[in-house]
């Protein structure tokens, strides 16, 4: 289990930026009273996830398919 702070640190965002995107339920997290708390594995996952989702739009940008091949 990963604190609001852990997160950030991991992410190197600010604290207040990994608040918003856990309130707008952009990142997975859950509240503990009223305190966030993450999920290592989720978080991860969701890392991935954006690694994933930003290497394909760069590609579908420079017109590469899913095979890397030219798709222009």
């Amino acid at each position: 289990m990963l604190t609001l702070a852990e997160v950030a640190s991991l992410l190197q965002v600010s604290q207040r930026t990994v608040y918003r995107l856990a309130q707008d339920g952009r990142i997975p997290a859950f509240k503990v009273g009223q305190a966030w708390r993450f999920r290592s594995g989720d978080i991860q996952a969701w890392i991935d996830a954006q690694v994933q989702s930003t290497v394909v739009e760069s590609d579908q940008r420079r017109g590469v398919s899913k095979k890397g091949e030219r798709t222009r």
